[in-house]
């Protein structure tokens, strides 16, 4: 598929990219677009949570009275859950959350959320933005242009680019990040992708070397 390249201003250049359709065109399958989701939110949790259980709790290990003959039920020491202060039964204990996605299913994943970004026209690409330190307001300004500055975008670039980064770090609703790292979650949770022109050609490169 092909698309304009836009300048900074959302006009168009004359220059156009061309997108692979096996990744851009391609069937998408929601469920492997759910494993990838979960496993990134999976793999954020932190996983810390405790409580203390009869053993763990402060309290004495008397018996508190007798078994039989008080006319009340059996009681063991004053740590039995059934008290206040007592242990928690059954509560959690710190432990992973991660999940692990053999790397077609993550590769299916990406190209099934893309396929749906392009199938939704929430793809644009724009030239390469140079800047000699960090400007919030220029890129501000060029998300306006793109008219996606009140959409949630995401700005994928095809090296990293300090000043860029620190441009975008402030402005709602746009993040920045690298093709290489880009993941499922970060094409879901966005409205709009904006691809640097650099970005574009590395699907395109990718293509050919497939191809070869």
């Amino acid at each position: 598929m092909q698309i304009d390249v836009l300048n900074i201003k959302g006009q168009k250049t004359g220059r156009v990219v061309e997108l692979p359709e096996d990744v851009f065109g391609a069937e998408p399958n929601d469920h492997v677009i759910y494993l990838a989701v979960k496993q990134y939110l999976s793999a954020n949790r932190q996983g810390t949570h405790k409580v203390k259980t009869r053993a763990e709790v402060h309290g004495a290990s008397r018996k508190l009275h007798k078994q039989k003959g008080t006319g009340g039920s059996r009681k063991g020491n004053i740590r039995n859950p059934l008290y206040k202060g007592g242990g928690t039964i059954f509560g959690p204990k710190p432990h992973g959350y991660s999940i692990k996605l053999n790397r077609k299913v993550k590769d299916l994943a990406k190209i099934s959320a893309l396929s749906y970004k392009a199938k939704e026209n929430a793809i644009l690409v724009v030239e390469d933005i140079n800047l000699d330190s960090p400007k919030t307001k220029q890129i501000a300004e060029a998300m306006n242009a793109l008219n996606v500055a009140d959409k949630k975008s995401i700005l994928v670039l095809g090296e990293y680019n300090d000043n860029v980064y620190l441009s975008t770090r402030n402005i709602p609703n746009v993040a920045s990040t690298l093709l290489a790292d880009m993941n499922t979650y970060d094409i879901v949770n966005a409205d709009v992708i904006v691809l640097t022109e650099n970005a574009a050609k590395i699907f395109s490169e990718n293509e050919v070397a497939t191809e070869a």
